[in-house]
């Protein structure tokens, strides 16, 4: 059976950086374990205070999600 665990903020900020190579898969774990035991910062933030990774690699995803259309039938937000 598949796993349907609905895809979180930072398994797509995630997996971008580790498909771009900025980041290591367990780099992208000591991120989410820092969330999940009470940091309340951004994924981004918080990568980049562990310095896995720079804002340049940040801004990359943030440009990125900007550049990609919305799928059919979903509206971004302020549109």
């Amino acid at each position: 059976m598949a796993d349907e665990t609905p895809r979180t903020d930072a398994d797509k900020i995630g997996g971008f950086l580790v498909a771009i190579g900025a980041m290591k898969t367990w780099q992208v774990e000591d991120v989410v374990i820092a969330q999940r035991t009470g940091d309340t910062r951004i994924f981004g933030e918080i990568a980049i205070a562990m310095g896995y990774i720079d804002e340049t690699a940040f801004q990359l995803y943030l440009k990125s999600r900007v550049s990609t259309p919305a799928p059919c039938g979903t509206r971004r937000a302020g549109r």
